[in-house]
């Protein structure tokens, strides 16, 4: 028997005890991936449960027990007592526009610090990121006497301040949201070869048109993930809403959620269903929008 043919023989088993442990680790992540799933899960599952309930049902026999009964009237009863398509209209006024100029103006300011050969550039990036440090709770009191001190046309605000009003509310959400941005598209935009823009600079382009016709279709998967996971925390800033508005009907959906909440008495059924319902526009964004956001997460990850 030669050597070569000795090697073959015990190659399998060599395999076969190398790939154990392997195969262990392996068995061993995903069930960590499917507890970790699960453990996420239970309390969406279990508020589904209870919106499906109704409030008798829970009343006699508490909400950990087996369900008697199921019934949709929580939803319908959270809809009109909450006023939610009032509320939910109130939200995409504020989010859609604010994704929209969040996007634009980070990718202006991204644009100029990588691409624009100033000397404050590593400052204004700075800037940029410590906005993201500083917690919205310090800026309640000034924000407040800016806020009343500041007049807004009657068509864009009833008050005639940016108090009360969407537009109000819609500028602070834009101002927090847009150090996070400027920072992930500068650091993509850094990853684009000089070569591209430096050849539209020979063929005699614009810094404008550098920036609308090669620049902003590269971050474009980029842009579809910050608009998803934007969409996603602008659409359930509570905070704000609360604060910055005094008219319960002007309020977004999230703040109007506290309004199923009683003084004395609160049905948990009808505010779990109206959560769902809450809920729901930002399902439908991910969905949509999950390839543009997945290839803009991973993207760059790998080399090759």
């Amino acid at each position: 028997m030669t050597r070569t043919e000795a090697s073959a023989k015990t190659l399998p088993a060599r395999r076969k005890h190398v790939s154990r442990p392997t195969r262990v680790a392996r068995s061993l992540g995903y069930v960590l991936l499917v507890t970790t799933a699960l453990v996420w899960l239970a309390p969406l599952a279990w508020t589904a449960l209870i919106s499906l309930r109704p409030y008798e049902d829970t009343a006699v026999h508490g909400y950990v027990s087996v369900p008697t009964s199921f019934s949709s009237a929580n939803f319908w009863a959270a809809w009109t007592q909450g006023s939610m398509g009032l509320h939910l209209l109130n939200s995409l006024v504020i989010t859609v526009p604010g994704v929209v100029l969040v996007l634009l103006l980070a990718s202006f300011a991204g644009y100029v610090i990588v691409r624009v050969p100033v000397r404050l550039n590593l400052a204004m990036l700075l800037m940029f990121t410590a906005a993201n440090l500083l917690p919205p709770q310090v800026l309640i009191a000034p924000l407040f006497r800016v806020y009343l001190a500041t007049p807004l046309p009657r068509w864009l605000s009833d008050s005639g301040t940016l108090y009360d009003s969407l537009f109000g509310v819609l500028l602070m959400n834009v101002a927090f949201q847009l150090g996070f941005c400027v920072f992930v598209l500068s650091n993509y935009m850094r990853t684009i070869p000089a070569e591209i823009t430096e050849a539209a600079i020979v063929d005699g382009a614009s810094l404008s048109r550098q920036y609308w016709f090669i620049v902003l279709p590269l971050v474009r998967p980029a842009l579809g993930a910050l608009g998803v996971l934007e969409f996603t925390w602008i659409y359930n800033d509570f905070f704000w809403g609360l604060v910055l508005m005094q008219t319960p009907d002007k309020r977004p959906v999230t703040a109007a959620l506290k309004s199923l909440q009683g003084t004395y008495f609160t049905d948990n059924n009808m505010l779990a269903a109206g959560a769902l319902m809450t809920a729901i526009p930002t399902l439908l964004v991910y969905v949509i929008l999950r390839r543009q956001m997945v290839s803009g997460l991973t993207l760059g990850s790998t080399k090759g």
